[in-house]
């Protein structure tokens, strides 16, 4: 049945960040409906965003497309040209190679609850704008953007 049970559906808190960046993200909680689901040209995530949390560091993808609709709440959005609210019922998009780095901060009282849609790249390179790291899609472990191996 295509229909997915949110209930059933593995919740994680916290990033894969090394730990060193991982503090601000270490209270989000992702569920990935788009594997639950067995999709596997694109993602799907529900994310909750307590307040003070960031849902990632500042980052842009080489070879994914990225979008999020804000469902509940609302949260700050920062990327190259600076701060933008979005709230219940807004959405934002990021293409491909931008290099327009962005992430979300939730400033407000309340839990934020949005959709994270992405393609699902093998080749993608995610490049983090504020710190010296990089992750490629395939293998997930993090270097330094001069491509040597990060220790932690």
């Amino acid at each position: 049945m295509p229909k997915i049970d949110l209930a059933a559906v593995p919740a994680r808190k916290g990033s894969g960040y090394p730990a060193a960046f991982a503090a601000p993200c270490a209270e989000r909680i992702r569920q990935r409906l788009g594997n639950a689901g067995g999709l596997s040209d694109f993602g799907v995530n529900l994310m909750r965003l307590p307040p003070g949390s960031w849902s990632s560091q500042r980052h842009w993808h080489s070879h994914e497309d990225e979008f999020v609709h804000v469902l509940e709440g609302e949260v700050v959005l920062i990327e190259d040209q600076g701060e933008t609210v979005l709230r219940a019922g807004d959405c934002a998009a990021f293409p491909k190679g931008s290099g327009n780095g962005h992430h979300m901060i939730n400033r407000a009282d309340v839990t934020a609850v949005y959709l994270e849609v992405g393609s699902r790249s093998p080749d993608d390179l995610t490049t983090c704008s504020d710190i010296d790291r990089m992750s490629a899609n395939s293998d997930g472990r993090f270097v330094y953007r001069d491509g040597t191996p990060y220790p932690g």
